[in-house]
């Protein structure tokens, strides 16, 4: 395999045409919305905007846990199609600028505020309901691994899954480089999670909410179906803190949602009531 293209970079970059691969048509240098479209508004004080993409399902989860822990946090999960652009609607591009999912509206208050950015709403969720931030002394560090993932996963999908699995053909070198990076990564948290049940104490935090539907699922084989490249097996703590995660019922509930198939017992395209996953094939003890 060879990649010498023979390209020289031009002395001033334009945008003149496609950069081919899967999504490019959606990729563009310039910021704003391409066409006009007002997003819905349901019932409850929580309205997200989202797609069950692994930044997506870290919020779905939050939010299902905290319901779970017997917290009034309904919520209504309106889908986003990255695939047909409504992440460039100007409904959308108004709560999040950067127009990516997830982003979400809090109407709890007199007026409502909008929050972007996946790590900043799981910490705006935490906060408002005192919850999964862990003990008081652990804050640091679970901010620490909150902000981690948030610096560290752009390599492994943006990175490692661009190239690996949307390029439009297979490019030794930047696949090498982050599947490179990918693997240290998957080793830091290896060594962290050597005898813990958690990121950080004994209790689940938005530290693992962030990093599992990333590097769990990279794990557990789930990413650009990539599990063997990058010899996932290797990483046996993080396999057992990943099964420990998707175990969780709340986790099960809050991974199927903003997704769609084929089957719609498979995922919830959108959610709107607890009631919404009788429709859905759950184990047991995920659907109680």
């Amino acid at each position: 395999m060879t990649d010498d293209t023979g390209y020289t970079p031009p002395k001033v970059w334009t945008w003149d045409k496609e950069n081919g691969g899967k999504w490019a048509s959606l990729n563009r240098p310039i910021a704003g919305p391409t066409h006009d479209r007002e997003l819905p508004v349901g019932r409850h004080r929580f309205q997200l905007y989202s797609q069950g993409t692994p930044n997506g399902v870290k919020v779905t989860v939050m939010f299902e846990e905290l319901l779970a822990a017997g917290h009034d946090a309904e919520y209504d999960a309106w889908h986003i199609s990255i695939g047909d652009g409504d992440q460039f609607g100007s409904g959308f591009v108004e709560i999040n600028p950067n127009s990516k999912i997830p982003a979400l509206v809090d109407r709890s208050g007199e007026t409502p505020v909008r929050v972007f950015e996946s790590g900043a709403i799981l910490l705006h969720l935490a906060e408002k309901f005192g919850a999964f931030l862990g003990a008081p002394e652990n804050r640091p560090e679970m901010l620490s691994w909150l902000f981690w993932q948030m610096g560290s996963a752009p390599y492994l999908g943006g990175g490692f899954g661009h190239f690996y699995a949307y390029a439009p053909y297979p490019m030794e070198y930047p696949i090498d480089r982050f599947a490179m990076e990918t693997k240290r990564q998957l080793d830091v948290l290896n060594r962290h999670l050597e005898g813990r049940t958690w990121m950080v104490g004994d209790d689940l935090t938005i530290a693992d909410i962030a990093i599992a539907p990333w590097y769990g699922r990279t794990v557990m084989g789930e990413s650009y179906e990539a599990g063997e490249f990058l010899s996932v097996h290797e990483y046996t703590n993080v396999i057992a803190w990943a099964e420990r995660f998707y175990d969780r019922p709340a986790v099960q509930r809050g991974a199927r949602v903003n997704r769609s198939s084929d089957d719609p017992t498979d995922f919830l395209k959108e959610r709107h009531d607890a009631s919404d996953f009788d429709k859905l094939n759950l184990p047991s003890a995920a659907a109680e």
